[in-house]
């Protein structure tokens, strides 16, 4: 990935946690780095195929001074995100935030704070068998998307049978390639307060559910605490999530079994069909 900098860029403005720093104000330095494809402007030299460092620095100037933070971390966080959203061609931004004049009783050139944001990628699988389970899912899907979080890519609707031993309608299921500016743990967050939204009840493990997304894989990460496994550990077992992750996605490779997914549906389908693995009923639906 190409890469576009700007060092040392010369702001004044009011933030910091005493209040004589509000009121008075200080001098910052604002350095970024943005990661993007500059080949086609470098081959046609043309500036609306890259992006302007001019007005990179106008943007943020304003985006600096327009309001006053206690702290040069949230000060730092609100410029990334607002270059990610509004220059779609960078992927990713490193900026830093100097301060030359940090009232911390001692000489120091600087102190300052540095991040690295991104657009990240997720596969989200969505599954539905109480109600109205295609209005179920439209829901969820508008209320997944909003500017930090763009669907990228969705597959057909599957009907498919339910697992887990509890006597139930069949799903409707789908999956998401999702953009997203969250983190794996911000995601989580925001599904739940979707399923909450949309009335999820979680009475009967593996029972019937008005709506149920699972966070399938983020980028090429594998994560693991008490509260979210990533990949989902039951991903490669599935096929009602094999099936319409291949669709959108078929050679993603699974950060684990380092294997496309479409060769892990490969394999579970062999295995079905020899008999060491239980069959699933898999129905593509027309909307």
């Amino acid at each position: 990935m190409d890469t576009i900098n700007i060092t040392d860029l010369e702001i004044y403005a009011h933030h910091g946690v005493f209040e004589e720093e509000k009121k008075m104000g200080q001098k910052f330095l604002i350095s970024l780095q943005l990661s993007l494809c500059v080949r086609k402007a470098g081959l046609n030299d043309q500036i609306n195929a890259t992006v302007n460092y001019a007005e990179i620095c106008k943007f943020v100037s304003d985006a600096f001074t327009c309001k006053s933070y206690d702290l040069i971390e949230s000060c730092a966080e609100a410029i990334a995100e607002e270059i990610l959203l509004k220059y779609q061609m960078v992927r990713e931004v490193i900026i830093e935030i100097k301060k030359p004049w940090a009232p911390i009783g001692c000489i120091v050139d600087y102190v300052s704070v540095k991040i690295k944001r991104g657009w990240n990628t997720a596969f989200l699988g969505l599954g539905s068998n109480m109600g109205n389970k295609n209005e179920n899912i439209g829901n969820a899907l508008e209320l997944i998307e909003d500017s930090k979080n763009v669907i990228v890519n969705r597959s057909s609707f599957y009907i498919t049978s339910p697992v887990g031993g509890v006597e139930q309608d069949d799903f409707l299921n789908c999956c998401i390639e999702l953009k997203t500016l969250l983190t794996a743990e911000e995601l989580l967050k925001h599904v739940l307060t979707v399923e909450n939204k949309l009335k999820r009840i979680r009475a009967i493990h593996w029972g019937p559910r008005t709506i149920d997304i699972d966070i399938l894989l983020f980028n090429h990460d594998i994560h693991e605490d008490e509260d979210l496994i990533i990949p989902h550990p039951r991903l490669h077992e599935r096929m009602f999530v094999l099936t319409p992750l291949c669709e959108i996605r078929a050679n993603y490779v699974h950060p684990i079994l380092q294997k496309r997914l479409q060769e892990i549906k490969d394999r579970l389908e062999k295995e079905q069909l020899e008999g060491i693995k239980p069959m699933e009923a898999v129905t593509a639906w027309t909307e």
